[in-house]
């Protein structure tokens, strides 16, 4: 199975065949599903089995980072992987770190230009540094937690805000960033009182994208004398927005400085340890999809059932379709199991 743009087949009478095969029938129902989140795409496939009103499924499936795991989830009876017997007798594990990884998308990088790509390592170096915070300031957070998509946020608005000043003289200079850190010092403070404590997160936010437009609109020497300074403070606003969505107070006595400094020789590095560890992401996706479409084929006569790439993968990276019918559904044969 590949789902590059070049390998993409158009299941053309498919749409017909269903239209066909279930017009005039009863209680006849096809489940379809566009980026079913975690294990909404297996409950699909199980639905498919269980309930006889359903009579095929079209799911296409994304987030796999949710996906509850046999081992690593204690709470389900069921589990999202591994579903098919062929999985569990080799006892394969992903773990989130394999799950989180098998969401990345090489079509979706290739689109990125040179400075987008750049700041997305930054915002990686950011990331990593603040599980240094957590791990020694606050030990109790835990492995990993999520702290939202405000690394995606920021490239989104910075990406827009690019485009909107690509018209602009280059009067502006990064003479004017020490000035915006002092903004930003102000807009992250937390007023503390007896009974309450607030954090102007929405201003964190807003400077950070504006220091990420400056950074991205100049580069040459001058850009080379101030990097280090203007990274650090943005490294400081990114700690403190993730603390705050993890309701974690800032504290004062946080060397945020001492950690950035400690980590700051090897940042170089992210974008080469990054770009070789997502290169397996398709690898694992590929391996959670032949996962479900094996748990299908296990199923013997009961169910005939496809695996397609249906759109291009550089629009949506979660671009493979798992399609099954109970064999009185109408598909034609021709679309048999693979």
């Amino acid at each position: 199975m590949s789902s590059h743009k070049g390998d993409v087949e158009q299941p053309k009478s498919i749409e017909q065949d269903l239209e066909l095969g279930l017009a005039g029938r009863g209680s006849s129902l096809v489940l379809a599903g566009l980026h079913a989140c975690g294990d909404l795409s297996v409950t699909m496939l199980k639905t498919l089995l269980e309930c006889e009103e359903v009579r095929a499924v079209i799911g296409i499936g994304c987030c796999y980072n949710l996906l509850s795991e046999e081992g690593f989830t204690n709470a389900q009876i069921q589990y999202g992987f591994p579903m098919s017997c062929g999985v569990k007798s080799v006892n394969l594990s992903l773990g989130k770190s394999s799950r989180d990884l098998a969401c990345q998308s090489a079509e979706r990088w290739k689109s990125l230009g040179k400075d987008a790509g750049l700041h997305n390592f930054e915002l990686h170096a950011f990331r990593a540094a603040f599980q240094m915070v957590l791990h020694k300031y606050f030990p109790e957070v835990g492995t990993s937690p999520s702290i939202g998509c405000q690394g995606k946020a920021l490239r989104r608005k910075q990406q827009r805000k690019i485009i909107e000043s690509e018209l602009q003289a280059e009067e502006s200079t990064y003479s004017e960033l020490p000035q915006m850190a002092c903004n930003m010092d102000e807009a992250c403070s937390v007023t503390h009182s007896g009974e309450s404590e607030a954090v102007n997160t929405s201003g964190i936010r807003s400077d950070v994208d504006a220091l990420f437009t400056k950074m991205s609109l100049h580069t040459g020497s001058t850009c080379e004398r101030t990097t280090s300074t203007d990274k650090y403070s943005l490294f400081e606003k990114f700690c403190q927005s993730g603390l705050c969505r993890l309701g974690l107070k800032p504290s004062d006595n946080i060397n945020f400085h001492g950690i950035w400094k400690g980590v700051e020789p090897y940042v170089s590095l992210i974008g080469i340890y990054w770009s070789l560890r997502a290169a397996f992401g398709p690898l694992l996706e590929t391996l959670i999809l032949l996962d479900r479409l094996l748990f299908l084929q296990e199923q013997g006569d009961v169910l005939e059932s496809v695996m397609l790439p249906i759109f291009d993968p550089a629009i949506s990276p979660r671009n493979v379709a798992i399609i099954a019918k109970k064999p009185d559904a109408g598909i034609s044969s021709h679309h048999s199991s693979r």
